[in-house]
């Protein structure tokens, strides 16, 4: 009986999705109320947008170098010593006194996540099986998804007994425990990473170079995604306080989409696995497209939720579809500067669709932004499908 048919999740349940659910929540904890610390420390509402953006520039610039330390260090180390820098930078951005050294320690944290997650992402391709690589990879993205959705609840548990601080302690903690389980968990690894150790190591632009084709193709994808799940996070919100919503309408649909979310991860992993990526990459962004076409119609509570839920939907079943694609196309030689490139591509669509939402809404207004995010969404979607089809027959997935 083959490795694949004998393969038990258990046995990696802990190792696996424990410090990344423990992580992301440790983020999570500090997401809600990062502006509000900011201004304790006199920030102006500009200066603490600037600031909590700092862990996005973070992980933006931090993926190359992240994917040239995985490559001489190892996954495991990395992990441990990206979650040990997340440690002391929550720490220093919750009792900073004074405003920019908070800034420095949110950027800080954008680089460890970015090491962390990445160091992950190589461990997984390590101890699945190719016929559950999608599977495992939904996995990661839901747990992902979960500590962001588990933080909040237990920092604000935090915050009335203790302040703002109470949070942050809570996600020192969390990271810590992070940390901990990295350290205590089996090393399941260890084989992959001594088989690598003697390996020369090429340059992270000189990986990009080589893979300058599969970045320009199946990478410009990954963006359009990227561009999507991060705009949606941003235009939600914005639009609950366009129709007139209060703080509490506009949690309550995030809560209730971000559960909604969870439910596809796994059914997503399993289409991935059985009948090739394209399918998922194609019902995501037609989906979470159309949802952004629709956004404009919604002028109560009960249809922004409608359309919440639809994006939730589509998002969800394709959690772990960006990490499963470039767990294919990475070559098993520098797979960890690969991978800090394809990851590159996910960071330059976070910050691009952010910023061209910004810059609509700005010049035109927010029903434009959502109609032109539709647009690019759906052309992103003949792209997309064509590059990873192409990709699934190649894997023989047609």
């Amino acid at each position: 009986m083959s490795e694949s048919e004998t393969f038990c999740w258990r046995r990696i349940a802990v190792p696996a999705f424990g410090p990344t659910l423990l992580s992301a929540a440790a983020t999570g904890a500090v997401v809600p109320i990062a502006a509000l610390r900011a201004d304790e420390l006199g920030a102006s509402i500009g200066t603490a947008a600037f600031v909590v953006a700092l862990t996005g520039v973070g992980q933006l610039v931090g993926v190359l170098p992240a994917g040239a330390l995985v490559a001489h260090i190892g996954e495991r180390a990395t992990l441990v010593r990206a979650g040990l820098l997340d440690v002391v930078a929550l720490a220093v951005a919750g009792w900073a006194p004074s405003l920019w050294l908070m800034g420095v320690a949110l950027l800080l944290s954008g680089l460890a996540s970015s090491a962390f997650f990445l160091a992950r992402q190589g461990y997984m391709i390590d101890v699945l099986p190719q016929r559950l690589l999608a599977r495992g990879m939904s996995l990661l993205g839901g747990s992902m998804r979960a500590g962001l959705l588990l933080g909040p609840v237990l920092g604000s548990v935090a915050i009335a007994p203790f302040g703002l601080q109470g949070a942050y302690g809570v996600a020192v903690l969390l990271a810590v425990g992070s940390v901990v389980t990295v350290l205590t968990a089996p090393d399941l690894t260890g084989d992959h990473e001594r088989a690598r150790a003697g390996e020369p190591h090429t340059g992270v632009l000189r990986v990009v170079r080589q893979h300058a084709r599969l970045l320009l193709t199946q990478g410009i994808g990954v963006t359009v995604i990227s561009a999507l799940r991060q705009s949606r996070l941003v235009i939600l919100p914005l639009w609950a306080v366009h129709i007139g919503l209060d703080g509490v309408d506009s949690s309550q649909i995030f809560a209730v989409a971000g559960v909604a979310e969870l439910l596809l991860v796994y059914p997503g992993g399993w289409v991935m696995d059985r009948l090739g990526r394209v399918w998922v990459v194609a019902v995501l962004l037609s989906v979470v497209s159309t949802s952004f076409l629709a956004l404009p119609l919604a002028a109560t509570k009960g249809e922004l939720l409608a359309v919440a839920l639809a994006m939730a939907l589509g998002n969800g079943l394709g959690s772990g579809i960006v990490m499963t694609l470039g767990a294919d196309a990475a070559p098993a030689r520098d797979r960890a500067q690969f991978l800090g490139a394809w990851r590159l591509m996910g960071e330059l669509g976070h910050a691009g669709g952010t910023l061209g939402l910004s810059a609509v809404t700005a010049l035109v207004s927010l029903p434009v932004a959502a109609v032109a995010l539709g647009a690019t969404g759906l052309v992103g979607l003949g792209w997309t499908s064509l590059w990873v089809s192409r990709a699934d027959r190649e894997r023989g997935k047609a």
